[in-house]
């Protein structure tokens, strides 16, 4: 009989997983690879690429590290955790809210009714 390693495992070691995958998509999103190519790369499917970053849990360990390498090379497991790559740090810069400039005379003259 098939095990459902989702149903197997503990809600803490499935969100463990989860996270694991978010770091996987933020690094090859902020990397700029697409899905597919990072797949390819890693000798993956790409459906295997998709539960790979949304935390399957059954997974083999080595997927996920080819999938690391294929998206970062050289890039450790640690160093994902850590989150120390220079492009996730450009992410997230991205990310961060912008200041917002105040309107102009004729800007806020548009607005009122």
């Amino acid at each position: 009989m098939k095990v459902s390693q989702s149903a197997a495992l503990p809600s803490h070691l499935a969100n463990e997983c989860q996270h694991l995958g978010q770091l996987l998509a933020r690094l090859r999103l902020a990397r700029g690879i697409k899905q597919a190519d990072a797949a390819l790369r890693a000798g993956l499917s790409r459906n295997t690429a998709y539960r790979l970053e949304h935390g399957d849990p059954g997974l083999a360990f080595g997927q996920v590290l080819r999938y690391l390498d294929a998206i970062a090379p050289g890039c450790t497991l640690a160093d994902l955790l850590a989150e120390t790559d220079p492009a996730l740090a450009a992410l997230k810069q991205r990310e961060q809210a912008r200041r917002v400039r105040d309107m102009t005379t004729a800007e806020l003259a548009e607005l009122n009714f």
